[in-house]
């Protein structure tokens, strides 16, 4: 019986022995395999530190391959305070490189921070600062690399491209519409340090930078250009307080070119106030189209069999009168007998009433919508207006009358031009 006790309890130390092995071996390879890479990422926080290298961001180009955003390369100053072992002095060395007073750089070395980027005051440095800074050799001072937005033909599609902040991010424009693609991902320079944020002599690692992905746009650059200086033309020939102009390919509905004046310089954003940077009066400004949007009101009566261009007449006496208004043509006296075809043809302002008033207000409206009028058209733009309509309730006689051509209405250009 004694003996049987005994192999009974080594038994059950042995058992025992076991578990904790197995529960050993399973916490070690948890720790090992599956929970690996997250302990080691913290491990690595506790003494290595990363200086910032800032990617490229992506360039963009014309349809023609000219290149009208794209970069230039600068540094910036970065401080590694449980480095540098004599604040007063690097404050005010650096202070005096830097034409700011010294306790601006006093309250960044003083900071209880791993990594203290000086900013704005160290931002896009010019390389006669940066080299003078370089060449007093302190510790936890650095140079970093950045990139700074560069625009090569200053004021050409600024209201199309928008601008970047000093952070290099897209404030406006195609800049912000495609901010995620053109950002791209920074890099760093890897070190170690100890407790105290004392660098360690161990090897640096590089991780480069990934830069943004450039874009292609189908603005034509020698189109632009001559829009714009047309337009430049216009404004100081007749002191226009604004002006615009879209040029569009009508077989592909690309837009080839797109002005807005006045403009500014995107390279200076900061000599402008909001209002000016973003208003893109081509896909923004509302304005009575007129006579260019009787080719809605044709295009409806034709599809909807209400008129024959080339048999049905109208007779133009100069005027027509709907509900007691009296709505005159351009022509004095009117254009006489003539076929409708003669009505678009001579923009007869009574013969496109006449057309109004066969669709019928329910009808033309409808058209009016699926072409998109009252709403945005969806262009890759931040800012588009959506003009103004009717609503369908309030159309009566003369509405109806002065809808069909194009009065009472309003549009943006890039309406007309899609």
């Amino acid at each position: 019986m004694f003996f049987k006790n005994i192999h009974k309890r080594i038994k059950i130390i042995l058992l025992v022995i076991i578990f904790c092995f197995v529960v050993i071996i399973s916490k070690v390879f948890y720790i090992q395999v599956v929970d690996y890479d997250k302990l080691n990422t913290l491990a690595n926080s506790l003494w290595s530190r990363n200086l910032p290298i800032e990617a490229d961001r992506g360039r963009i180009y014309t349809q023609d391959g000219t290149l009208i955003a794209s970069n230039l390369t600068t540094v910036s100053l970065v401080f590694i305070p449980n480095q540098v072992k004599d604040k007063e002095k690097v404050a005010s060395d650096i202070a005096s490189i830097l034409g700011v007073d010294v306790s601006v750089i006093k309250e960044h070395l003083y900071k209880k921070s791993s990594i203290e980027r000086v900013h704005p005051e160290g931002r896009r440095l010019s390389y006669e600062i940066a080299d003078k800074i370089d060449a007093l050799g302190y510790d936890g001072v650095y140079l970093v690399k950045e990139s700074k937005r560069n625009y090569p033909y200053d004021s050409l599609l600024s209201h199309v491209l928008g601008y970047v902040g000093i952070d290099n991010q897209g404030l406006s424009g195609l800049e912000l519409q495609y901010d995620e693609y053109l950002t791209g991902e920074y890099g760093a320079i890897q070190y170690y340090s100890d407790a105290k944020g004392q660098k360690l002599e161990l090897s640096e690692v590089y991780v480069e930078p990934q830069d943004g992905m450039d874009i292609h746009l189908t603005i034509n650059y020698d189109i632009q250009a001559a829009v714009e200086r047309e337009l430049n033309n216009a404004m100081t020939k007749y002191n226009a307080e604004g002006a615009w102009a879209i040029a569009m390919d009508p077989n592909t509905g690309e837009i080839l070119a797109m002005a807005s004046k006045p403009d500014f310089n995107p390279n200076h954003y900061q000599d402008y106030n909001t209002e000016a940077i973003n208003r893109n009066l081509a896909i923004w400004s509302s304005y009575e189209p007129g006579s260019t949007f009787k080719i809605m009101t044709v295009a409806t009566a034709v599809e909807e069999k209400k008129v024959d261009l080339l048999n049905d007449t109208f007779y133009d006496g100069g005027s027509i009168n709907v509900e007691g208004a009296r709505i005159k043509c351009w022509k004095a006296g009117g254009h006489g007998a003539q076929t409708f075809l003669e009505v678009v043809q001579n923009s007869c302002n009574p013969g496109f009433v006449a057309l109004g008033q066969k669709i019928g207000k329910d009808t033309l409206f409808e058209y009016i919508n699926k072409f998109g009028f009252g709403k945005k058209t969806g262009i890759d733009l931040n800012g588009e207006g959506t003009g103004i309509l009717f609503s369908l309730s309030q159309v009566g006689p003369v509405e109806l009358a002065t809808t069909a051509f194009g009065q009472g209405v309003s549009v943006t250009a890039l309406h007309l031009t899609v």
